[in-house]
């Protein structure tokens, strides 16, 4: 099992596109032979819809364990793991979801939005084929604002390997009547993971938050 810790190459709050931005639609992207993170840096709402179909993923990368803490004090914030034994699973592949597995839903306390360093430790297997350049690009909305953009390196991936990353999240102070909106509106706030192996989206994920929690 290989092991790595990830800090975020981009990593801002900001209300609008900076300026000279060319901003490109979900529309446009889907019209692609395929996306790229260039594509994707250039959206400025959430997608609607998964930019690339679960066959692509060639690689066969699936990620088994998720688990989110906090740095300062090393809580665990929420854990999560696939069964590893399959015949826990009950459905049969006719009645699977082709997108099952691609959106997760949060539930925080409203004390998440005020965290400075968060670590996000995800484990994930590979199949047969080497995986070079394995990136995730990673971005939040609250309702239609860009909120902030997470650009991470996962490395060289050897065939058959488990590897487990540990992301890095700084996150900037939010303002105080932003933050009680995003209290106030749970599963508003969402968030779009696009995985890219040499250049090309392979995976896409999505996933909304509450942050509500205990009140």
């Amino acid at each position: 099992m290989t092991s790595v810790v990830s800090k975020s190459k981009e990593n801002f709050y900001r209300q609008s596109k900076s300026k000279g931005d060319v901003v490109v639609t979900e529309e446009q992207l889907l019209k692609k032979e395929y996306v790229s993170p260039d594509d994707v840096l250039r959206l400025n709402k959430v997608t609607e819809n998964y930019l690339c179909k679960p066959e692509e993923n060639i690689y066969e990368i699936d990620f088994t364990r998720f688990k989110i803490r906090d740095m300062k004090t090393n809580t665990v914030l929420f854990e999560i793991a696939k069964p590893t034994d399959l015949r826990d699973c009950q459905e049969s592949e006719e009645d699977v979801d082709p997108n099952a597995g691609r959106f997760v839903r949060y539930q925080f306390t409203p004390q998440f939005l005020r965290l400075k360093i968060v670590g996000a430790t995800v484990e994930f297997t590979v199949g047969k084929r080497p995986v070079e350049s394995f990136r995730m690009i990673e971005k939040h909305y609250f309702r239609d604002r860009l909120l902030k953009t997470f650009d991470f390196e996962f490395g060289f991936c050897i065939p058959y390997s488990r590897n487990t990353c540990e992301h890095i999240y700084e996150f900037p102070p939010l303002p105080e009547d932003l933050v009680n909106e995003m209290i106030t509106s749970p599963f508003e706030t969402r968030s779009d993971s696009f995985y890219f192996v040499d250049n090309k989206l392979i995976m896409h994920n999505k996933a909304d938050y509450a942050y509500n929690g205990g009140l």
